[in-house]
């Protein structure tokens, strides 16, 4: 277990800036995981910290010793990759044991370790298996067995999950949670599964343009984005560009191209102005679909669309005026709404409306 504090970390390749001035700390026994949109620098950061890059600025320390030149194999950590890049000329134990084999580890204690590497992901017993006669997600643990064997300060996984199908994806990311916190690594995890991420993360990094977007953990980024670029890659939101009107209190007055919504700063000491743009931010599970106008807080249009899901409902409502359609989702429907004649308004609480700065 080990903390990992980055500050100022600069990576380029040629004239393309992947990490620009980088700063985040890891707790030990943290299972963290970076996201971000392609090409955001969450790869280039995970091999960074794992030595396979080395910045051309800035520092990473595990705990209090700087390692940002020390080489891969003295960092004490692992890779766990999305090819899980398994032998397959050699059996579950022999893939297991490379690492300590090429450690220099005695005979004796590989054994031992090997076996304590597969029951820890529940593949004891399975060691003289080919690769070939393993199922995908036995495949994916036989990988986690090899990374676990070594047994690293830092485990590294990249998009780990990625060739599995949705049941096997489940039930791995508790695996690995478990694994994580049984045994107290720390981790860091990279994925473009945001389903996954607030599923099993301590806290979360979204990255951008090689930056920092916003850390916190997966409650805080969902509930309180910090830009429009972090609501809308964090799960779905509807994003709707306005003026500040006035304000009471913490709740500000918003008036948009489809009426006054009020809503609250997701931004600590941020005091936008009257007449300051700024964007709002709405989950579709907040806003709820009526027949009748609410007092306050109401979008009205026409439905456009209206899907039946079994757990949730979902809807597309055209408001009047200029724009985007306004997304809805009900959770456990007892009925569906399907009037597409009519006006119909949507509705959420203030507290669930989220004032951003304008999505420039």
């Amino acid at each position: 277990m080990v903390s990992i504090r980055i500050r100022g970390l600069v990576k380029r390749f040629d004239e393309v800036v992947a990490l620009d001035q980088l700063d985040l700390d890891i707790e030990a026994g943290e299972l963290f995981f970076l996201l971000g949109p392609s090409g955001c620098g969450k790869t280039t950061l995970l091999r960074s910290i794992a030595g396979f890059h080395i910045p051309e600025l800035g520092t990473i320390e595990f705990d209090e010793d700087d390692v940002t030149k020390v080489p891969p194999h003295k960092r004490e950590t692992a890779m766990m990759f999305q090819s899980y890049a398994l032998w397959p000329h050699l059996d579950v134990s022999k893939n297991v044991a490379f690492g300590l084999e090429e450690r220099k580890v005695p005979r004796a204690e590989i054994k031992t370790r090997v076996e304590e590497a597969l029951a820890m992901v529940k593949m004891d017993g399975l060691g003289s298996r080919k690769i070939n006669q393993l199922s995908g997600g036995q495949q994916q643990r036989v990988a986690l067995a090899r990374a676990l064997v070594v047994r690293p300060r830092c485990l590294m996984l990249d998009e780990p999950l990625s060739n599995l199908d949705a049941k096997l994806r489940i039930e791995m990311r508790s695996e690995i949670r478990r694994i994580c916190k049984e045994f107290g690594l720390t981790a860091i995890y990279v994925t473009h599964d945001q389903k996954e991420a607030l599923s099993i993360a301590d806290r979360l990094a979204i990255l951008d343009g090689g930056k920092i977007a916003q850390v916190g953990t997966p409650e805080e980024v969902y509930r309180s984005p910090k830009s429009a670029l972090v609501a809308g890659f964090i799960g779905e939101t509807n994003l709707i560009p306005g003026e500040v009107q006035f304000s009471s209190g913490s709740k500000y007055y918003v008036q948009t191209a489809i009426g006054e919504l009020s809503g609250f700063p997701s931004i600590e000491n941020w005091d936008p102005q009257p007449g300051d743009r700024v964007t709002l931010s709405i989950r579709p599970e907040c806003l709820s679909l009526q027949t009748s106008p609410p007092p306050d807080n109401g979008i009205s249009g026409h439905l456009t669309e209206a899907v039946y899901l079994g757990e949730v409902a979902q809807y597309s409502l055209q408001p009047e005026g200029d724009s985007d359609p306004i997304h809805i989702s009900e959770l456990n429907p007892r009925r569906v709404i399907r009037d597409r004649d009519h006006t119909l308004y949507a509705t959420a609480k203030p507290e669930d409306i989220v004032i951003l700065p304008p999505n420039d």
